[in-house]
């Protein structure tokens, strides 16, 4: 199964990068699957570090900003207790995790990923249909060079009424600004 959340990593001079990320989850978060693309900086820092955090989250805001590079500042964080690496205050659950191995044979490389921590900081709120309308704008903003443009255009046509309809004010917010993105990037019409 795919959980989408975010991750946290470090470089080997300890500065943190966060972003969101869907891994491969195994049995009840016994092993992850990281997915990084190349070149990424979490592919980078995990390939040099091995290690870091998976978060699961229920602000897609902070998601959506993350995926297009618009996050002005970083979350509150702590230092993780296993691994060098930090946790987000702002989480509901979260995995540190050390990296087993790294192939880097495609574009898209595999870190399978024993999970040597956990925690949860508060229940799950959920995810309405808003949230999960965003969550997926945000996918398709991060693979426009894999999407053609009309099935872009398609997608957020289809999502749209959802955010309209159960969203709140940071949904909308949230879902105006990937349709800018994707908009300024030429993919589709504005």
């Amino acid at each position: 199964m795919i959980i989408e959340g975010l991750v946290t990593s470090v470089d080997a001079e300890g500065r943190v990068n966060l972003a969101p990320m869907g891994p491969i989850v195994r049995g009840d978060f016994e092993s992850l699957v990281l997915r990084p693309f190349q070149p990424s900086t979490t592919f980078n820092n995990l390939s040099s570090v091995r290690c870091g955090v998976f978060h699961v989250v229920d602000h897609v805001d902070v998601i959506a900003s993350a995926a297009i590079g618009r996050l002005t500042e970083l979350p509150e964080m702590e230092p993780a207790k296993s691994i060098q690496g930090f946790v987000l205050k702002n989480c509901c659950r979260w995995f540190e995790f050390t990296v087993d191995s790294v192939d880097s044979s495609n574009m898209r490389s595999e870190m399978p990923s024993t999970i040597v921590h956990r925690g949860e900081r508060r229940p799950f709120v959920g995810f309405n249909r808003a949230k999960h309308a965003v969550l997926e704008a945000a996918i398709l903003a991060t693979r426009l060079h894999l999407i053609s443009s009309d099935e872009v255009q398609t997608a957020l046509n289809f999502l749209e009424p959802a955010v309209q309809k159960t969203g709140d004010a940071q949904e909308q917010q949230s879902f105006r600004m990937l349709q800018d993105f994707i908009a300024r990037s030429g993919r589709v019409e504005s």
